[in-house]
């Protein structure tokens, strides 16, 4: 959590139960964001300033709180698309190699997902010799 608190600002952090526990919420609280942790069915009220402060929410404010986490869903089908379409493995030997190679996965994810939105709603993208000023 703290590396990647010092790369990026961050706002909120949604996760499955098995990431509830008092040190992680604690830990993004530290970093900055709210937590949206959802509670496992033998969780109780209690414990650590941040669990009281999640717990009222998730009974509270219920319909916020799953707004929030329910983001995590967007995020979830995009990775596994991406894996579908362009395979889960990494080739490429050296770190910064494997960093171009899955943002080069995610930019066809991209493209392919323009694509289809262009031809199921039939828009004309303004390309052409007519479009370019010199």
């Amino acid at each position: 959590m703290a590396s990647t608190a010092q790369r990026f600002a961050l706002a909120e952090v949604s996760a499955d139960k098995a990431y509830l526990g008092h040190a992680n919420l604690a830990a993004i609280e530290a970093a900055g964001a709210v937590p949206y942790v959802p509670f496992k069915s033998n969780s109780r009220d209690g414990g650590s300033a941040a669990w009281r402060r999640m717990w009222g929410m998730f009974l509270y404010r219920q319909d916020e709180f799953l707004a929030h986490y329910h983001k995590r869903s967007n995020v979830e089908s995009t990775f596994s698309a991406i894996k579908r379409k362009f395979g889960g493995a990494v080739r490429s030997k050296r770190f910064t190699a494997q960093v171009n190679e899955i943002l080069c996965k995610i930019l066809c994810h991209n493209l392919s997902v323009l694509v289809h939105a262009m031809h199921e709603l039939g828009i004309e993208p303004p390309f052409g010799a007519s479009t370019v000023s010199l």
